[in-house]
């Protein structure tokens, strides 16, 4: 039985890795060992980093919309809570739009936050 040396297959992975690691410095870029082990680590870090950066963002609105909040005379866990009792479904990522886009409208949702809180 001849021997089978996987041909057109494993040429087509190796390019695959290749075409990835193009850009790399040195034999990262270069020779097929390293730029896989480069190229897997890579593509761990962007899937972990897709999940993290949805954390990072959230946390950023969160900022935001304090910062609007304290312009209005509430704390941010006053105005959400206060949001919550008027039933005013918005996302934080919506929120944190108006307090940089719109602070009228922002302003007009922290007054309808307060008069639930007080009731």
């Amino acid at each position: 039985m001849p021997r089978a040396k996987g041909g057109s297959k494993s040429r087509q992975r190796r390019k695959k890795i290749m075409k990835m690691a193009k850009g790399y410095v040195g034999g990262r870029g270069r020779l097929y060992k390293t730029a896989r082990e480069t190229v897997e680590r890579a593509l761990v870090f962007a899937y972990r980093d897709r999940r993290v950066k949805k954390r990072t963002f959230r946390g950023l609105w969160i900022t935001r919309i304090g910062a609007a909040a304290k312009m209005s005379g509430l704390s941010y866990s006053q105005l959400i809570k206060g949001l919550k009792q008027a039933r005013v479904e918005l996302d934080r990522k919506m929120l944190a739009e108006l307090a940089v886009a719109d602070l009228p409208a922002f302003g007009q949702l922290a007054q309808t936050a307060k008069s639930h809180l007080s009731a």
